[in-house]
């Protein structure tokens, strides 16, 4: 070997105890050679980069090695030297993703009856086995069911399901797991070490988290890194060529947002772009920064001390609800999802950014508590706390019905986040001074969720200064909800705002003399 090497080839294992994180599968096959408990066929299954292929070529050595079967092959006998280097006559490698045709089996199964020409055991890997024909499986059947007891089968895929359960059924398959990030940090750590090449800590993560379970990636992408940094490896450069966020910037976004401050947020998402930062990425680290504070503001003992951020995580932690985080959470995840439907990633990032911004609580008017014994009485006294406007919305709803009782209590509790939008969209079956029954409808059937509901709740007792049974359940609904006259409102406000421009002389004499066109889209009703 040379140092011309990629690293992913140059420390490739070559024995069992070389393997990184899959000890489950390392256990089965070392007990199987010791007992001498051979199968004829097995079937190595996982995603790109976590082993496959090197586990098969170390089983062909463990069944080929000159000191006999053995889980620790010696790496030194002829057997062994030829294996690692790809030149053992008896390993016959087939990529099935080349040779997908039932004419390139055949000729393989053809030659399957002789016996090896030097080894113990003529061995047959095949990899991405599942991109075989119908008929080629089809071929392999019979000699998988009873093959020459000189012959094993050594099967690769990234993808079991499509492997007919008839070849399923024949093999011995083991999964191998995606590497855990510190797994791969620590082994590339190692590498690094035996290689004299100094390198951060911090940079070892970045590359780890971008691996993405696979070793091979990790090793690909440290080459990469090596290479930019003329033989060594730090985090600026490191989070420069994986396009990762720095974390100053998603506490800078998140500061940002507490303090209701758009332009801020909008500013950081154009460095961001300046930056070539991927926001697809940009919207994972915050939901994972969201994780963070969720999990220490839950579990102040998850706090990691020694971390260098832990006073701008304790400060965010006092400035969002736990409700705030879990809705920004929700809506950076469903950001993720809506960046492939978005005019550009720019518009679609910011968009995410603009909706944790809509949904910020704001303050509202405290109100003193209401003791009614009827729908008419608790209407009629939760009404007269509240502005004209929204008297007179009401008028358009049946005075005594529970629904108008709720529609007029909503706006008078002190709610925020995902409990805000638990209210906002529940329409009331029933309202009494002891008992309200709320509905919902499938759509929103997410909001159920018990700690909403129990915010909810302890409002309902705080506003009415005595204990209130409140029932939820999900079913069909008239459709006026709170939301609902909400949107209503904005609407009815935006068409008075729109024919007030439409009806000013100065305008008309513009389309008029001009002939200018009003741009409705730019007009917004002032509050």
């Amino acid at each position: 070997m040379t140092d011309s090497q990629a690293l992913a080839r140059k420390w490739r294992p070559k024995d069992f105890t070389g393997l990184v994180g899959q000890e489950h599968v390392v256990r089965a096959l070392v007990n199987s050679m010791e007992q001498n408990r051979l199968h004829h066929a097995y079937l190595f299954t996982g995603t790109r980069g976590v082993g496959k292929t090197t586990v098969a070529r170390i089983l062909a050595k463990a069944l080929n090695c000159e000191q006999g079967i053995t889980a620790t092959p010696c790496g030194k006998c002829a057997a062994c030297l030829a294996i690692d280097q790809g030149s053992f006559v008896d390993l016959i490698e087939l990529d099935a993703a080349s040779n997908t045709q039932v004419d390139a089996i055949r000729e393989l199964l053809d030659n399957a009856q002789y016996a090896p020409v030097t080894a113990r055991y003529k061995v047959y890997l095949i990899d991405e086995v599942h991109m075989l024909s119908k008929s080629a499986f089809n071929a392999m059947l019979k000699t998988l069911e009873e093959p020459p007891e000189h012959v094993k089968f050594i099967l690769a895929t990234t993808d079991p399901q499509k492997i007919p359960v008839t070849v399923l059924s024949r093999c011995l398959q083991f999964n191998l797991k995606q590497i855990p990030p510190s797994l791969i940090e620590m082994r590339l750590s190692e590498i690094l070490s035996m290689e004299r090449i100094v390198a951060d800590a911090a940079a070892l993560k970045l590359l780890a988290k971008a691996a993405k379970g696979s070793l091979r990636d990790a090793l690909s992408l440290l080459d990469q890194a090596i290479a930019l940094g003329n033989a060594t490896v730090d985090e600026t450069n490191t989070r420069a060529m994986l396009g990762v966020l720095d974390q100053d910037h998603l506490f800078a976004l998140l500061e940002a947002l507490a303090e209701q401050d758009g332009i801020a947020m909008l500013a950081i998402a154009d460095q961001l772009e300046a930056a070539s930062v991927s926001f697809d990425s940009a919207l994972q680290d915050l939901a994972a920064l969201l994780h963070r504070l969720a999990t220490v503001q839950i579990v102040p003992q998850m706090l990691d001390e020694e971390q260098p951020e832990g006073d701008r995580l304790l400060a965010l932690i006092k400035r969002f609800t736990p409700e705030d985080i879990q809705l920004f959470y929700q809506i950076a995840l469903h950001g993720r999802t809506d960046l492939g439907q978005a005019p550009d990633e720019y518009s679609g990032f910011t968009m995410t950014l603009m909706r944790m911004l809509a949904f910020m609580p704001h303050s509202q008017p405290s109100s003193h508590p209401v003791h009614a014994g009827t729908n008419a009485n608790i209407t009629r006294k939760i009404k007269s706390g509240l502005p004209a406007d929204s008297r007179r919305q009401e008028k358009s709803i049946e005075s005594d019905s529970p629904n108008d009782a709720w529609l007029a209590l909503v706006n008078q509790l002190e709610l925020s986040g995902m409990t805000r939008m638990l209210a906002q969209y529940s329409e009331a079956k029933h309202f009494s001074a002891s008992r309200i029954e709320l509905c919902v409808t499938e759509m929103h059937k997410h909001l159920l969720e018990k700690s909403y509901q129990d915010k909810l709740k302890f409002q309902l007792e705080s506003h009415f200064g005595e204990p209130v049974e409140v029932v939820f359940s999900l079913g069909s609904i008239t459709g006026v909800t709170p939301a609902v006259l909400q949107d209503r409102d904005k609407l009815a406000k935006q068409s008075r705002a729109v024919e007030a421009i439409e009806s000013d002389p100065y305008v008309q004499e513009l389309v008029e003399q001009f002939d200018a066109k009003l741009n409705i889209s730019s007009i917004k009703p002032i509050n």
